[in-house]
């Protein structure tokens, strides 16, 4: 096909998905999400994940989004280089964002900023987000949909310290974070931590940090470790779903980590809701595609 045929294809394939996936939880977080529900013995913790789970099933059955704030669409791409569209992936995404905000629907939450004036379909400056990451010999495109709501994941924070101050202001940077906009956050939360060099660095690795699929570790051992001790710390808070008293304030922490400069340790959290709408979808070459990393026997 040509690259206007692409182009309209693409666009239509992600308007679907973004409509599913705005209404669907994937498959790792309905499973943690229904563990974190059995392990809770506080009467009142049971009836909030109830609800949570009585939200999910009128959602898919309303066609309706799961949650009122659906974001800001963030997309992080992992393009092959022998992908042979990528120069239609971003009209194609900004395209499905737009025309998903009528048939999902979307709420339009997409303001300019020096305009001051909401652009109705969720599209603007500089939006949707688009993360790319080009991906030697290669030739698949891998796109995750986040929706970035206003409560969890746009909040986020970054700070640089001393190598003096060590990994004890690491783990007080992330609990402060969580204890203050996790309660913001609707949780259950899924905690993102970036270690690196600089806040900008830091920063985006506390969001490919909270987009890892549940139960993944880092790759590293001494950062495997951080993250359970983290999960471990920050569920002795006493903070439980809907930030009132729980067992579990978080379905897990994830770190992931850059090499830093000798004079500066950087640190990013970012929290996401218990409502975590982010999926993956696949294509080849001929655009066919697959969503069985975040969607099993799910169909769009």
């Amino acid at each position: 096909m040509d690259k206007q045929e692409a182009r309209v294809k693409l666009a239509q394939v992600m308007e679907r998905f973004i409509g599913m996936a705005c209404k669907r939880l994937p498959d790792d977080v309905y499973a943690k999400l229904k563990e974190l529900r059995d392990n809770e013995t506080s009467e009142m913790q049971r009836v909030i994940y109830d609800t949570y789970f009585d939200n999910l099933e009128r959602a898919e059955k309303l066609n309706r989004p799961s949650c009122q704030d659906t974001g800001l669409l963030h997309f992080y791409i992992n393009c092959g280089s022998e992908f042979k569209y990528i120069g239609i992936v971003e009209d194609a995404l900004r395209e499905a964002v737009a025309k998903a905000t009528f048939s999902s629907p979307l709420r339009q939450n997409t303001v300019n900023f020096f305009e001051e004036r909401n652009t109705g379909d969720n599209t603007g400056e500089r939006m949707p987000w688009l993360h790319w990451e080009i991906i030697p010999d290669n030739d698949e495109l891998e796109i995750c949909v986040y929706f970035a709501g206003g409560g969890c994941c746009l909040p986020g924070c970054a700070k640089v310290f001393k190598p003096s101050d060590g990994y004890a202001a690491i783990v007080r940077y992330v609990f402060d974070a969580v204890s203050d906009l996790g309660l913001n956050a609707c949780p259950p939360v899924i905690v993102g931590g970036g270690l690196g060099h600089n806040v900008e660095n830091a920063a985006v690795l506390s969001k490919m940090a909270y987009l890892r699929p549940l139960g993944t570790s880092h790759k590293h051992e001494k950062g495997a470790k951080l993250e359970r001790d983290l999960l471990d710390g920050l569920n002795k808070l006493g903070i439980g779903a809907q930030g009132l008293p729980g067992k579990q304030v978080a379905m897990e922490v994830h770190v992931e980590s850059s090499a830093r400069h000798t004079a500066t340790i950087a640190v990013g959290v970012n929290v996401a809701c218990y409502m975590h709408r982010r999926g993956f979808i696949k294509f080849n070459n001929d655009l066919d595609y697959d969503i069985s990393k975040s969607y099993k026997g799910v169909s769009i």
